[in-house]
């Protein structure tokens, strides 16, 4: 029996094949070393994310995570839910808070959920995976399992806003918070704690409707990163993610840049210094390569 179990939620993004499917393959492969279990959520839908936002009205976007938190209770009764992506953890989180607070709300997505044989307890809690490794794993206990240290490798680490605002890690800094520089540091790199654009939006889902804006953002990110000498960039947030990788080229272009900014997963950091290849690692979805990590993995 695994020493930790848990009831997952993966999220849209993180499917094979998706844009963050390296994501879900680091995070099995570093909870493998953990000795975590994830049970995943079955016949789990779509948080609703941004475009809950865009169209429709609230009792839909509210209850589809409603949907996910009961069918939760139902199969994996007793267990944590938690989630990888920074957006489902977010919708997940306000959904349940809202329908707590909210009983005219609680009471129309409870007929919503009837219509589907299903009933909301809304007893379960719902972290994001960063929040078990901080508060139930520990930093230290991450040390211990470290086989080959990420030694020579400067990372910013970069925290973005859905994992910050407005629920954030317990006790952590709003405009400072250093969970992540401490995970860094816990398999043997170097950390850059005061990365001022650790928080900083990458403009989200901008990229596609007002790219011009969020490609500066983006540039900020980047830069700041390089001013401080990272080799590498590390995230929790899929969006950030993929932000912050995909449209460099792009940048350089309009900027005259010479970016080429490898933007990494903690788990995947996790995974190296646990002394994973790179494969189970997931680094062979990434768009720029994270040499260091891939020099590291296979020693």
């Amino acid at each position: 029996m695994a020493k930790y179990t848990y009831s997952y939620y993966p999220g849209c993004s993180s499917q094979k094949g998706a844009s963050s499917s390296n994501l879900m393959k680091s995070v099995q492969t570093m909870c493998e070393e953990l000795d975590v279990e994830l049970n995943e959520i079955p016949d789990w839908n779509c948080c609703s994310a941004s475009i809950g936002y865009a169209s429709g009205s609230e009792l839909p976007r509210i209850t589809l995570s409603a949907r996910n938190i009961a069918l939760s209770e139902q199969h994996n009764s007793g267990q944590t839910i938690v989630a990888t992506c920074a957006a489902c953890w977010l919708a997940t989180r306000e959904a349940a808070e809202r329908l707590e607070h909210d009983p005219q709300l609680k009471a129309e997505a409870d007929q919503a959920l009837a219509e589907a044989g299903l009933k909301l307890e809304n007893k379960t809690p719902i972290k994001h995976m960063a929040e078990v490794l901080v508060e139930e794993i520990g930093f230290d206990n991450i040390k211990a399992g470290v086989k080959k240290p990420l030694e020579g490798i400067k990372i910013a680490g970069y925290v973005g806003c859905q994992t910050n605002r407005p629920f954030g890690i317990h006790g952590e800094s709003f405009e400072n918070p250093v969970y992540l520089d401490h995970m860094i540091e816990a398999v043997g790199a170097e950390s850059i704690p005061d990365y001022e654009k650790k928080v900083q939006c990458c403009g989200g889902a901008l990229a596609f409707s007002e790219p011009e804006k969020s490609q500066e953002m983006i540039k900020g990110i980047i830069e700041a990163a390089y001013d401080n000498g990272a080799d590498m960039i590390a995230t929790p947030c899929p969006l950030c993610q993929a932000n912050v990788e995909i449209y460099q080229d792009q940048i350089n272009e309009k900027y005259n840049t010479k970016f080429n900014m490898p933007v990494v997963y903690y788990s995947q950091l996790i995974s190296v210094a646990y002394g994973r290849s790179a494969e189970d690692a997931a680094l062979d979805g990434q768009i720029i390569p994270a040499k260091k990590l891939e020099e590291i993995a296979k020693k």
